[in-house]
Parts: structure tokens; sequence; C-alpha cells
């Protein structure tokens, strides 16, 4: 953990969901240099006591919750697991690309499951808590996937879409109690799947590059933060440019 890191995040807990690998781990590490204790959901033991160690070897405090969140009961088990948290980030999730017809009914419902159904669920059953005590950060992983036209990708960016809107409507709802809600549209990042396409996706953007985890973690941080306190109902596109012309 750097000295120079600002620890504005001190005696909060925050949820990351799929944090044992790429964007989620990079979140999880960045929260827990903030001062947040870390709730590591993942499915992964093995891995998430990889992030655990390297939370602690930096000094901060973290522990693994495990749960499946494409299943119903797989979310309660997480909900009761967590307890109270004054941070949630959606993260879990993964993409499907290539032909719309070669998408079968059930790999489009279990998309829709982890990247829609499974944040709507975990925001309904933590907000209401957030807003009681008149505070709390919700960050959803959007994609700038959910805001142009991708061939191959349209139930992907399908359901990064979906989390824009619920985005702003849970803005809308429980802003005006104090928590703040908003989404981080990522552009491509270099995670352990499809380098390649990756690669190809970055060479698109304005910077002409793929971005690393701890980029877009770095965004996460900061809106997580009382930085970020007169920001709600934004989506944050952090794409090298991608959508801006």
């Amino acid at each position: 953990m750097s000295d120079t890191q600002i620890r504005d995040l001190e005696g909060q807990t925050a949820l990351v969901t799929g944090a044992t690998s790429g964007i989620g781990r990079a979140v999880a590490v960045q929260l827990a240099a903030q001062g947040a204790t870390v709730l590591v959901h993942g499915r992964d033991v093995d891995r998430g006591v990889q992030v655990l160690e390297e939370i602690e070897l930096g000094g901060g405090h973290a522990r693994f919750v495990g749960a499946d969140i494409s299943t119903t009961e797989g979310i309660q088990e997480l909900v009761d697991e967590a307890g109270d948290v004054d941070i949630l980030v959606n993260n879990a999730g993964f993409s499907w690309f290539g032909p719309s017809v070669d998408l079968d009914p059930g790999k489009f419902d279990a998309l829709f499951d982890s990247n829609v159904r499974a944040p709507y669920l975990l925001v309904s059953a933590f907000a209401p808590a957030m807003a009681a005590k008149g505070s709390g950060s919700i960050i959803s992983l959007a994609s700038m996937a959910g805001l142009v036209g991708l061939a191959g990708g349209a139930a992907y960016g399908a359901t990064k879409l979906s989390l824009v809107a619920l985005t702003r409507s849970w803005a809308a709802e429980y802003s005006p109690s104090g928590v703040r809600v908003n989404a981080i549209a990522a552009g491509p990042v270099y995670t352990a799947s499809d380098p390649a396409r990756i690669k190809a996706l970055g060479e698109t953007t304005l910077l002409g590059r793929a971005a690393v985890p701890e980029e877009i973690a770095n965004v996460i941080g900061f809106v997580a933060s009382p930085r970020a306190s007169y920001v709600t109902g934004a989506v944050i596109a952090v794409d090298g440019g991608r959508t801006a012309v």
C-alpha cells in the first residue's frame, strides 16, 4: 500500500462481487488501501485467499465470502453472510461475444441472471438499510458495450445498458435518502480472458490501447469515496475515449 494513498474509507465496509480476479480483484485491493474493510466475494476459495493475502500484506483488512450469485439462493447466502455494508460494487458477471444466432437461450438467460438480475437483487437487499442510515455508495460495472454497437455483442451490451438504466432509477429512488448510485462504463480491459480481442478493441480507443484493471479500480475508489460526494446517477466512461467521438 502506498504511503500516499488517501485513507478516506476508514470505518466503512465494502462488498465487491466477483473480487477474486480481474477488475474485481483490483477494486478490492484499492478500497482496502483506502481503509475500507473489504468483503471479497467469489466462488473460488483459493483465489479468494490470494486476494486476502495481498490486501493484508498491504496493511488492509478483508474477509472472503463465497456464494454463487447466479441463483436466488446464492444471493441470499451472500446477503446473510455480508451483513451491513456501506459500499456495494456490482462487478461480478461475464461476457459473451459471437453471432447472435449462436447464442442459445440458456446462455442468454445466464448472461442476464449474472449481469442484471444479481445486481438488482443485491441492491434491493442492501440499499434500504443504506437509505435508513442516510449514507452509502453503490457502483455497478457497466461497459462501453452498452453504449456503442459492437458486432457480436448484442446480448452482452443489452445487459450492460440495463445496468445504466437501473443506476439512474436507483439514484432517483435512493439518493434523496443519501445513497449515491453510479455506474462505470469501462472500455476494453486486460483480464484473463481473450487478450487478443481486448488488444484489438483497445486499438479502437482514442488512446489506442486497452486498460489494466487498476486504471478502472482507481476511478471506482474515487467514486466510492467522500471526494465524490456530489456525484450520483452518473455513468462515468473509463474507456480511453472510445465513446467520446
